[in-house]
């Protein structure tokens, strides 16, 4: 076997291989404090297991989203958002919807702002 084989075969090995867990306790600290601070989970590579913990964690979410904006009241509502999702690999957060300013809105805030009534 060459060396870049080897190579490969340990890159690719699960996380919680007794391989991986070795190198990890074998690499300083200074190197993993290093490491830690320029993670991207996201880049990283999930097993099966992790995503469909994943998926789990999204429904729990979303039931519980559910119940509570099935046994509250209106006014209560407005202040439960929708749960998002867990970042999977491969995945960018989220982009925040907005909504443009029209002049109605705009008026609107001015008047509020000023002490006037809305």
């Amino acid at each position: 076997m060459s060396w870049r084989r080897l190579r490969v075969l340990i890159q690719h090995l699960p996380p919680e291989s007794a391989t991986m867990t070795a190198i990890r306790n074998a690499t300083p600290e200074a190197e993993l404090e290093r490491a830690s601070a320029a993670a991207e989970p996201e880049k990283g590579r999930w097993s099966q297991m992790e995503q469909l913990l994943a998926i789990l964690i999204d429904v729990q979410r979303q039931a519980l989203y559910a119940f509570h904006v099935a046994n509250s009241d209106k006014k209560a509502r407005r202040g439960i958002e929708p749960p998002e999702p867990v970042r999977r690999p491969g995945s960018r957060p989220p982009r925040k919807k907005t909504t443009p300013l029209t002049e109605e809105r705009a008026d609107r805030l001015f008047r509020l702002i000023n002490g006037g009534a809305a």
